[in-house]
């Protein structure tokens, strides 16, 4: 929190101290604890993506079927939800969320959409994609917790319930965080061991690493910069920013 930001809200749950603030830019933050800031609303525009790493997970979209069904792990503030509903026409969106004070916040201070497609369930990711193969096209995973990575982003097993979660043609989209200065997600070994190399994955200025990882017997996602470029040109005017320079970093894993 910095000396620019007024407290709104100050909360207390199983897990720690959830906080929110607002700057006079009229920008909303969610923190766990007292130092991590771990979502930011534009009061203004509850869809509007202001940090870059999930800028850069809109990327998955590119590669779904029309109308998706999407899952997301992990709420924080719902800027990624609002989005997900209001630009890229899903079917629905299913968020769970560990704690339910995150919930309610996202409800009372943060513009949480209330579009009928959007469905925000408490619960237990590792559970919840246990029991749901085949559940979705789009499966966002973004878990973390005041002092970082949730433990379920080190975990091999998990990772491979969230592939079987996809329906064929699916996408696993993962947030996860650079090793050192590396350009390395943490658990690279892991995760190429369980994925290959020839998933996708684009570094980020906050030091994240979003990876996009095809359904299981899936062929590899194409990377084609001139029909990414061309989608993301058309999605430009309605988001109010561009999606062209997470195109330009895109590769391989097997490229690092």
């Amino acid at each position: 929190m910095t000396d620019q930001e007024t407290l709104l809200e100050k909360r207390r749950d199983d897990y720690g101290t959830l906080r929110i603030t607002e700057n006079r830019e009229g920008y909303r933050f969610l923190y766990f604890g007292e130092q991590t800031e771990q979502s930011c609303i534009f009061l203004a525009d509850p869809a509007w993506l202001e940090y870059d790493y999930t800028r850069a997970m809109l990327l998955g979209t590119f590669w779904c079927k029309s109308n998706p069904q999407m899952t997301l792990l992990g709420l924080g503030g719902g800027a990624l939800a609002n989005c997900l509903v209001r630009h890229f026409a899903p079917a629905g969106v299913r968020v769970v969320e560990l704690r339910g004070e995150v919930l309610a916040l996202a409800r009372e201070w943060l513009g949480l959409s209330a579009d009928p497609r959007l469905e925000v369930s408490i619960g237990c990711a590792e559970k919840h994609i246990a029991a749901a193969p085949t559940s979705c096209d789009l499966l966002c995973v973004d878990l973390y917790m005041e002092g970082g990575l949730s433990r379920l982003q080190l975990q091999a097993d998990f990772f491979a319930a969230c592939q079987r979660a996809l329906r064929p043609g699916g996408v696993l989209v993962i947030n996860q965080w650079q090793m050192g200065e590396t350009g390395l997600p943490y658990a690279a070994a892991m995760l190429r061991d369980l994925f290959g190399d020839s998933y996708l994955q684009v570094q980020v200025e906050e030091g994240n690493i979003i990876l996009f990882v095809p359904a299981a017997g899936d062929p590899p996602l194409a990377l084609d910069r001139s029909a990414l470029g061309a989608w993301a040109a058309g999605l430009e005017p309605q988001l109010g920013y561009s999606l062209a320079p997470y195109i330009r970093d895109l590769s391989r894993a097997g490229d690092h």
